[in-house]
């Protein structure tokens, strides 16, 4: 997957916008917002080792393809050069990485004549832990809120704590457009469950929604019903999949209806064929409301702050299964729509104002997290280390060899959990998917 690319192209004359991202969904959305906030800029791809990072086929699925790519550890990036010397970098990773990151950066990169502007932000809805990520992105020089609902409350936040507020900056979730909805004759009536990896975590509660998607599709045969699928098993994304859907479809008491089926691929290419969305909490429910899609937030495992859909209670699209039997296609309210930026026009340019004011405004000040080791360093250093950094930014020494033996021994039992995956998925999941996928 590394890519080595010449110097050349990362001399200041050239402009460069780059990506750290560490998963496919946060690739996803690095890279959209790189194309908003600099779309003549090319585009670098650094993909942070480890569990989460993209496999080719999570990133052909993304779509969108990088000038250059590489894989490197976080601790790599205190010395890169490469980074160093781009106009732009967007860290989509997350919120303990920002931090680990502007930490180890603003450290190195102080003193320079020039540094590139840093910009932050969340890959969907934020519904959970908002202070917690907000203090870890503090520091970076433009945090991007995906509503005015959160620019307001993240403004709020920072200046409670003396962090310039202006550095939150109103945009939208980058990957809301596409062709707006129009129902179709040339095509059955189509319904798309959006699964997600851990909501719900429960195999019971995955296992029961899976079975109201089939007997939906049983009360309509004249419908075609979709289970948009994230990952193949054993593949791993932002959040651990420990019951796939694509195994847990064997284990339906029915057999599944020949109008129901299994499908990877692009979101926006499934939505052009979408006429009801359906999800738990997925950020899918925005793309698809800004397309005027009819969108269903799942009731039937209550609404509740452990599965996300608390953040729909005012949009008026909460429903169950039993509604959607009965024919239900649930809108937005316009005023809560409006307010998490759907339908806005070039939500972005105010993002790309504020890049232009840092660059042309004179040298960029150091960046200053809100954790430092004098403030918080019982939580800092601990972080800083998991990263491989120590609290002077600097990449921790190399292991003994005691511990490269465990590493080793780590690696070998990755392997051999990789060979299982991978029989599995041969012996299991390619039958089910040949059997249900089939267009």
């Amino acid at each position: 997957m590394s890519v080595t690319s010449p110097a050349s192209l990362f001399s200041p004359a050239s402009r460069r916008i780059a990506v750290v991202a560490d998963s496919d969904t946060r690739w996803k959305w690095g890279a959209s917002v790189a194309r908003e906030l600099a779309p003549s800029h090319a585009l670098d791809a650094v993909f942070l080792r480890g569990r989460s990072t993209p496999t080719e086929r999570q990133l052909a699925e993304v779509g969108i393809v990088p000038d250059t790519r590489r894989v490197l550890s976080t601790s790599d990036l205190v010395d890169d050069e490469e980074l160093a010397a781009v106009d732009v970098v967007v860290l989509a990773v997350s919120g303990g990485t920002v931090l680990a990151l502007t930490h180890a950066l603003g450290l190195a990169w102080e003193g320079r004549e020039r540094r590139p502007v840093t910009v932050s932000g969340y890959v969907g809805v934020v519904y959970e832990k908002m202070v917690d990520g907000l203090m870890t992105r503090a520091g970076t020089d433009v945090v991007l809120a995906n509503s005015a609902y959160d620019a307001d409350r993240f403004a709020r936040a920072f200046d409670s704590v003396g962090v310039d507020p202006a550095s939150v900056v109103e945009c939208a979730l980058p990957f809301l457009g596409g062709e707006p909805h129009r129902p179709s004759r040339d095509r059955p009536f189509t319904l798309t469950f959006a699964v997600q990896p851990s909501v719900p975590k429960d195999r019971e509660a995955r296992l029961h929604l899976l079975g109201r998607a089939a007997r939906h599709a049983r009360r309509h045969p004249e419908r075609e019903v979709l289970i948009k699928l994230r990952s193949l098993p054993g593949e791993q994304t932002t959040h651990v999949e420990a019951d796939p859907y694509q195994l847990l479809v064997e284990e339906l008491p029915e057999p599944a209806p020949a109008n129901l089926k299994l499908v990877y691929g692009n979101m926006a290419e499934v939505l052009d064929r979408t006429d009801l969305l359906v999800t738990v909490s997925s950020t899918a429910a925005l793309e698809s409301m800004h397309r005027g899609i009819p969108t269903a937030i799942l009731t039937d495992l209550g609404v509740r702050e452990a599965h996300g859909n608390h953040y729909f209670l005012h949009s008026g699209c909460l429903a169950s299964w039993d509604d959607l039997d009965a024919g239900a296609l649930p809108r937005p309210l316009p005023e809560w729509a409006a307010a998490q930026g759907i339908g806005k026009t070039d939500p972005y340019a105010a993002a790309r104002a504020r890049l232009t004011h840092l660059r042309t405004a004179g040298p960029l000040p150091p960046m200053r997290p809100y954790y430092t080791p004098s403030s918080a360093g019982a939580y800092l250093g601990p972080l800083l280390e998991r990263h491989g950094l120590d609290e002077k930014g600097r990449p921790l020494a190399t292991p003994t060899t005691a511990s490269g033996r465990t590493g080793r021994a780590v690696r070998r039992v990755a392997a051999h959990g990789a060979r299982k995956l991978y029989r599995m998925g041969y012996q299991r999941v390619a039958p089910a998917l040949r059997r249900w996928g089939a267009a």
